[in-house]
């Protein structure tokens, strides 16, 4: 069968290496850009706003995305997780992604919007006297949507899927574009490409798929990052039970969206909350690397410690390789959630009434039970409920994802000690380097590298800043000196285009 002109051919598909001719073969149009940006999420706009901040010119980089603008993935997330613009996320208050600086911290802009010393005092007291302050998701999205006008943001950025990345012979990369218009297939021929494609997908535990699959029934087992808002509509109209499985931020903004509605509308909801690994209290391999945790629950302000972002952990890991890295990973990761008094009342109220009961357990099955009930088997007792909802968390497993499992088949790219991207300290994918170019990855798909934290706002921007700094040491851009991060502050804070 004869390959349509445009398209990619087998001598494309089959080659690690391309060719400019065999591009031309293959009828596949070519656009030369020096830095390419995969993704089109916030990874890919940190990065590019660190680059335009050290002068780059919208016309050396071209953002490929299938979305409108970089918080749109993340804002659909935190929306069906029950996390919506008024609500606050979990970040701290110096992690803005709009503000390479992070001055002011998201508590003084809202201090001085709101002219109150409220914001601040709660930061100057956490977490002993307070819960840790964090920035509501609309404060967020609207200083992202300032600060990408303020770059030229959509002048870079060029809809449509990414098939692949692959070395050109000679240097640099070709990344091959489906444009939702037009061509069949674009090349985007450049010296540096940019990773920052987030997680490939939802993951369901496997009793949770098979049920799904066998029954065909997606509104009674749902996935908390999934649209769901029917569960909480069918529990206003009669006394319901849920199962909530998973202990994570996720987890507990569902239970806080239960209980919530269950005070406002004075339900009779009752949850079951499942825990994987039941926490009965502090934990940890050492006195300096303990957490806090009691009623099932591991309790941390944040997703790692602070210290990995500028810290004692930061630097340790930045010397570790193999196993000792993925052991140092498991001692500071896990599972776990912020400790907030709101929520912790309400789940005080709910054991003590009764209506609210966490367990341990391993689901072995779940299966259609009458009257249009869940039948949930754990260990060996069966659960009954309405609805099961599954807060385990995204899919890691880089190979589910198109264009990290070609790069893993045919780009030289190898993985880490937990499975994802090996970057190097600098970020550049290990074993991917063509010529004088160079391909970088950040966010969730290094996690396990040199450095910790990626996937948070912080860990973007310090991704970003290394990738930025390399760019300066191989001469492709301008570091970013005193005196331009100085003028340009300025230049944010007064809202003027870089």
């Amino acid at each position: 069968m004869n390959t349509p002109a445009g398209d990619l051919n087998p001598a494309l598909l089959n080659a690690a290496i391309w060719t400019d001719g065999m591009l031309a073969d293959a009828g596949i149009p070519v656009e030369d850009v020096p830095f390419v940006s995969v993704g089109g999420g916030i990874g890919s706009f940190v990065t590019v706003d660190y680059l335009r901040i050290a002068g780059v010119p919208t016309d050396q980089i071209r953002v490929l995305s299938n979305i409108d603008h970089p918080w749109q993935t993340y804002e659909y997330l935190t929306r069906v997780s029950q996390i919506p613009r008024s609500q606050r996320i979990r970040s701290d208050s110096s992690s803005r992604p709009d503000n390479i600086w992070g001055f002011p911290s998201y508590a003084l802009s809202e201090a001085w919007r709101d002219r109150s010393l409220r914001h601040l005092a709660q930061v100057l007291t956490e977490p002993i006297f307070s819960d840790y302050w964090t920035p509501r998701a609309g404060t967020v999205f609207a200083g992202l949507e300032r600060e990408s006008a303020r770059i030229s943001y959509p002048e870079m950025l060029v809809k449509g899927a990414v098939r692949m990345v692959r070395r050109r012979e000679g240097g640099g990369y070709f990344t091959i574009l489906t444009p939702p218009d037009g061509p069949r297939r674009v090349a985007y021929r450049s010296r540096f490409v940019h990773l920052a494609v987030g997680y490939p997908g939802l993951r369901f535990l496997p009793d949770l798929q098979e049920f799904r699959e066998k029954y065909r029934d997606y509104q009674h087992v749902v996935n908390a990052y999934e649209p769901h808002e029917h569960v909480y509509e069918f529990l206003k109209t009669r006394p319901g039970t849920v199962i909530v499985r998973g202990g994570g931020i996720v987890a507990s903004r569902v239970l806080q969206r239960l209980m919530d509605d269950r005070e406002k509308h004075g339900l009779q909801t009752r949850i079951v909350h499942i825990f994987r690994t039941f926490v009965t209290g502090s934990h940890g391999t050492s006195v300096f690397m303990r957490r806090r945790g009691g009623h099932g629950w591991a309790y941390q302000g944040f997703n790692y410690p602070k210290s990995v972002w500028g810290g004692q952990l930061k630097a340790q890991m930045r010397k570790l390789d193999g196993e000792e890295r993925a052991a140092l990973y498991k001692r500071m990761g896990g599972t776990n959630t912020p400790k907030r008094g709101h929520w912790q009342r309400q789940m005080a109220a709910g054991r003590a009434a009764g209506w609210y009961e966490a367990m341990q357990g391993t689901v072995e099955k779940v299966e259609p039970a009458p009257h249009g009930l869940l039948a949930s088997t754990v260990n060996g007792r069966v659960l009954t409920s309405h609805f099961v909802i599954d807060c385990t968390g995204l899919e890691a497993d880089i190979s589910e994802h198109r264009v990290l499992a070609d790069l893993l088949e045919h780009s030289g790219a190898g993985r880490n000690p937990l499975g994802r991207l090996e970057v190097e300290r600098h970020f550049e994918v290990k074993g991917t380097g063509s010529g004088d170019g160079a391909l970088y990855a950040s966010g969730a798909t290094t996690l396990g590298g040199y450095f910790p934290g990626v996937d948070t706002f912080l860990g973007l921007q310090v991704a970003a800043q290394e990738i930025a700094d390399d760019l300066a040491r191989r001469g492709w851009c301008a570091r970013i000196g005193p005196v331009r991060s100085t003028s340009q502050w300025f230049r944010w804070l007064l809202g003027r285009p870089v």
